[in-house]
């Protein structure tokens, strides 16, 4: 049975590089990366070059922009550390590609959409690790896809912290134990 590891917090908090130096410690200094970017300009293409360079000989990338429960159930054969980074961009990368007009229809495919995630997590016998911004302390969003992307990342998050072994945010680089916390309250 997998277990669950969900590491959110806000842009810059540190999370990618505590969930890469979780991922190489539980997976004895080998893990599998589940990228879900798509570069679509230059400022995309530094971000995932900067990743990239950071991660290094020990990860095995797996490049998923749509579909990342299958990649999950293959690098789970091989690995017994599995990093997703990140859920937003998985989110992002579903709402660009789904019909905006119907809300009912977008909450049903996320959440089957995330559940997949899950399942395929909890179906190996591996650890897997999703990175995810914590979206929800900021302003309102001023238009329509911007709340709809707050949403429904949100409802991710809210999922895989429901389904999580462990849940840490990040905050200036360093991650607290948020599960702990929430049992001692």
């Amino acid at each position: 049975m997998g277990r669950i590891i969900l590491v959110t917090g806000g842009a810059r908090s540190g999370k990618s590089s505590f969930a890469e130096r979780l991922a190489l410690k539980i997976g004895g200094g080998r893990a599998a990366y589940i990228a879900t970017a798509q570069i679509f300009d230059e400022e995309m293409n530094f971000r995932v070059k900067l990743h990239q360079a950071r991660r290094g000989d020990a990860w095995t990338t797996f490049e998923a922009p749509t579909a990342a429960h299958e990649k999950i159930s293959v690098a789970a054969e091989n690995f017994g550390a599995i990093l997703f980074d990140c859920v937003t961009l998985y989110v992002s990368n579903f709402l660009c590609a789904a019909n905006l007009d119907d809300e009912k229809f977008l909450y049903d495919e996320l959440r089957e959409l995330i559940q997949r995630l899950i399942d395929a997590a909890k179906n190996s016998d591996a650890v897997t690790i999703f990175v995810s911004n914590e979206v929800g302390a900021g302003i309102v969003p001023e238009n329509k896809l911007a709340r709809r992307f707050r949403d429904l990342a949100g409802l991710a998050n809210q999922m895989l912290a429901a389904q999580s072994d462990k849940v840490y945010l990040t905050v200036a680089g360093l991650a607290v134990d948020v599960r702990k916390l929430a049992e001692v309250i």
